[in-house]
């Protein structure tokens, strides 16, 4: 069981639209770049890269450096927030 402040990060990380839109893609395309997010999401490049480091300091996504790409995919508790946020 989590304390109630890891809790408190987890729901802070998702408390923008913008970031659960992100982690609802990710969800459908797992292993999506930065850039493939920017394009899914018609978003700014700095506003979308800002939400992605804010879930990715929540716990919330995982990313991996491939060359010169980022790649982005859920997180063992990313997963269970989509699934709670689709219950919705």
């Amino acid at each position: 069981m989590k304390t109630a402040k890891q809790f408190e990060r987890y729901c802070k990380g998702v408390a923008n639209h913008h970031r659960i839109s992100i982690l609802l893609l990710v969800s459908k395309n797992g292993g999506i770049t930065l850039d493939g997010i920017v394009g899914s999401l018609n978003g700014n490049t700095k506003t979308i890269s800002g939400h992605t480091h804010k879930l990715v300091q929540a716990g919330l996504l995982n990313k991996k450096y491939q060359r010169q790409q980022v790649v982005h995919s859920l997180s063992p508790y990313g997963n269970k927030f989509v699934k709670f946020i689709q219950s919705f």
